[in-house]
C-alpha cells in the first residue's frame, strides 16, 4: 500500500536539506559530524502527521559566524535513502511518482546569501533542487556551540507539487497535503566561535 504522505515528506525534506557543492569563500571549510546529524521531514497522510528521515546526506559548508555574509553551505541528499520506517511505503519513495531516484538520485540545496539575526540567528537564502525543479528558499538557522562542535537547526516548508512530489493519484491534496516540513539538525567540527 502506498503512502502519499510518506512519500511526499521523504521527497520534499530531501530536496530541503539536499544540498549541491559550496563555493568556498576566504572561510575555513567546516566537517560534518554525520552520526551526530539528521534530516528529517513531516507531511500528513489524510490528516495525520507521518515523518520519515534521509539516512544519507552530504554537507559542504564555508562558513564563519563572525562573517556569515562570505560563507558558502551546499546541502547533497542521497533521495534514495528516504525512509518512513514502513518497508511497504519505503518501497514507494524512489518510483517517478515520488522521488524517482533513478533519474533524479540527488536533491541539492545551495547557499546564495547569509544573513546574522543575532543571538547565533541566522537566515540563509538558497536554491532547492528536487526532481529537476529549481525553487527559491528562506532557510531559518539557529547555531549553537559546545566546545569543538557546532549545531546547526532549523525547520522550514516547501510545497511539495512545487517539486513534482507525489504524481498521479497523489496529486489529491485531500490524501497527502501539499505542505511538507523540513527539519534538520546538523553537527559540525572547524568552524570558529560565535
Amino acid at each position: 500500500m502506498r503512502t502519499a504522505s510518506t512519500l511526499s515528506l521523504a521527497l520534499l525534506a530531501g530536496a530541503m536539506l539536499g544540498l549541491a557543492q559550496p563555493t568556498l569563500a576566504q572561510t575555513t571549510a567546516a566537517k560534518l559530524i554525520a552520526p551526530q546529524s539528521e534530516i528529517a521531514f513531516v507531511s500528513k497522510q489524510m490528516g495525520v502527521p507521518v515523518e520519515g528521515t534521509f539516512k544519507k546526506f552530504d554537507a559542504k559548508v564555508a562558513f564563519d559566524p563572525r562573517k556569515p555574509e562570505a560563507g558558502s553551505i551546499a546541502f547533497t541528499v542521497d533521495t534514495a535513502s528516504a525512509t518512513l520506517g514502513v518497508p511497504e511505503t519505503d518501497a514507494e519513495l524512489p518510483r517517478p511518482e515520488w522521488f524517482g531516484t533513478v533519474k533524479f538520485p540527488q536533491a541539492t540545496f545551495q547557499s546564495s546569501s547569509i544573513k546574522a539575526l543575532g543571538g547565533g540567528k541566522f537566515e540563509v537564502a538558497g536554491k532547492l533542487d528536487i526532481k529537476g525543479m529549481v525553487r527559491a528558499v528562506v532557510v531559518p538557522v539557529t547555531l549553537t556551540q559546545s566546545g569543538a562542535t557546532s549545531t546547526a537547526t532549523g525547520a522550514f516548508a516547501i510545497k511539495r507539487l512545487d517539486f513534482n512530489i507525489g504524481g498521479g493519484e497523489w496529486n489529491d491534496t485531500s490524501l497527502v497535503a501539499n505542505d511538507v516540513q523540513v527539519k534538520f539538525k546538523l553537527a559540525l567540527t572547524g568552524l570558529g566561535p560565535l
